[in-house]
């Protein structure tokens, strides 16, 4: 087990925006027949893999096409400060991040939008800071992709997803391209698992067969090798990530 990592939230005298860990519910996974979009594991997974900051209003956005701070009007009931704004022009929505988040010192921040989670009319941006000296703030900004179409946010949805990264983690990577044949253990896998592929697929159209009942590989979901053998001991079905634990210093006699 790897040793905890801090990540600390410092208020600013701001009201507290809700963090959360980001769970795993898609609508439109929910939607699948069956829900069997949570079969993929990589998709589930990466949709908790971090943080949420939540939308505390309900608010509809619209851009114009232009290219002006203007060109992006905001409907909301909502006081100013707190809504997104028009910041930098170019058909882009920029929220406040009314925290400072702090890494561990070799970690930066990885902040985009909610993995998996598709906006119609709008596209999260994403950026990687330098969070463990940075005494900064930063924002998060939606990129319209279609003008004039509404987009709304909902209060409670999340508008901003993040977790920590080692600095320097990819450019340590050194990218090769092999054969294969060079691997020859990894090969037998891969043809036992391609063939068994191959011939699960077939079997999904013969009523009564075992793939039928069983609907989906699970090899993958288990963390097994196509031999039968463990992949990994570490291997994960489900994340669980804490929430951030308040120790701000209170007052006592408050």
């Amino acid at each position: 087990m790897t040793s905890p990592l801090k990540l600390t939230c410092f208020t600013l005298g701001h009201p507290l925006p809700v963090i959360r860990p980001a769970p795993v519910q898609r609508a439109w996974m929910e939607d699948t027949p069956e829900k069997f979009a949570y079969r993929c594991l990589p998709l589930a997974i990466a949709n908790t893999a971090g943080w949420e900051i939540l939308c505390p209003v309900d608010l509809t956005a619209i851009w114009d096409g232009g290219q002006s701070k203007e060109a992006v009007k905001i409907f909301s009931s909502a006081l100013p400060d707190d809504l997104p704004f028009s910041h930098f022009g170019s058909g882009v929505l920029t929220f406040h991040v009314s925290v400072l988040l702090q890494t561990e010192p070799g970690y930066d921040l990885f902040v985009s939008g909610p993995p998996n989670r598709p906006k119609d009319g709008i596209q999260a941006l994403t950026g990687i800071i330098e969070s463990d000296w940075s005494p900064y703030t930063f924002t998060m900004n939606w990129k319209f992709t279609r003008a004039g179409v509404p987009v709304q946010f909902l209060r409670g949805e999340p508008f901003c997803f993040f977790f920590p990264i080692p600095r320097g983690l990819t450019e340590a990577v050194e990218p090769e391209i092999r054969d294969i044949a060079e691997a020859p253990e990894l090969q037998r896998n891969y043809e036992i698992w391609q063939e068994n592929r191959h011939q699960f697929n077939r079997d999904l159209s013969e009523p009564g067969s075992a793939a039928r009942r069983e609907k989906w590989q699970k090899i993958y979901y288990r963390g097994e090798l196509p031999d039968g053998d463990l992949g990994v001991p570490d291997h994960r079905i489900k994340l669980r990530l804490r929430g951030f634990d308040d120790r701000r210093k209170r007052d006592p006699a408050v």
